[in-house]
């Protein structure tokens, strides 16, 4: 059995009309620095976005949670913070913005496959 290790992790909420504080789950970051590693996995559900701002930009939407996985991916494509070690990059992106993709409250646990975890939770939190 493979050692289990802390992560981190935060929902990623879509806030299609920020002024009325309406959310639902679309993504979650995932974090262990025992493995150096940060995910994201994301799913928007339109009917939900629509129903909360049926004025909303789907594509919009769609791009910035595209952006959250490709600063977790990291390389030169995803801007400045995708250079940063996955510690940084995980900071960045659960910092509190006021923005339609806004992160929760992060919370930990323990897990021998930081993937797997990523997968598990957005099953459990969005799907």
């Amino acid at each position: 059995m493979s050692e289990r290790e802390v992560f981190e992790y935060a929902v990623l909420r879509v806030v299609p009309r920020v002024e009325r504080g309406e959310f639902f789950n679309a993504g979650v970051v995932v974090y262990c620095r025992a493995r150096s590693f940060v995910a994201a996995r994301t799913h928007l559900d339109e009917v939900k976005l629509k129903a909360l701002d049926p004025h909303a930009d789907v594509t919009g939407v769609r791009a910035a949670l595209h952006a959250v996985e490709g600063v977790c991916r990291g390389g030169d494509d995803s801007g400045q913070a995708s250079r940063d070690d996955a510690g940084r990059r995980f900071r960045w992106l659960i910092a509190p913005r006021s923005t339609v993709v806004q992160p929760g409250p992060v919370h930990t646990g323990l897990t021998a496959d930081p993937q797997a975890e990523a997968e598990r939770l957005l099953e459990l939190l969005v799907r």
